[in-house]
């Protein structure tokens, strides 16, 4: 969702790209829209998270409210996967509080 609180669709394009040098393949970064292998965005699970553990509510019922409210589908055992992943309130869907390591 963007400021006003509205629903967006995002259109992601990427490519995948070779180095001549080192003869490799790989793709854009995208990890700072969602987690690698993920359907998902990180305001999604962050959202799902929330109404769970902060609001209290049950895993279908969440599901129910992000297809109701923001016309996403997340089956209610992923949001359950994400909340027993994430331990406390949020820690490990909330890309500001993930540490990173920097290389050097």
């Amino acid at each position: 969702m963007g400021d006003s609180g509205r629903p967006r669709n995002i259109h992601l394009t990427y490519s995948q790209h070779h180095c001549c040098k080192c003869k490799s393949y790989f793709n854009a970064d995208v990890s700072d829209l969602a987690f690698p292998k993920s359907h998902y965005t990180h305001r999604v699970v962050a959202l799902a998270v929330r109404l769970v553990v902060e609001d209290g509510l049950p895993y279908r019922a969440a599901s129910w409210h992000l297809w109701r409210d923001h016309r996403v589908f997340v089956p209610y055992a992923t949001i359950q996967n994400w909340v027993e992943a994430g331990g406390k309130k949020g820690t490990a869907t909330c890309p500001q509080r993930i540490s990173r390591r920097r290389a050097g």
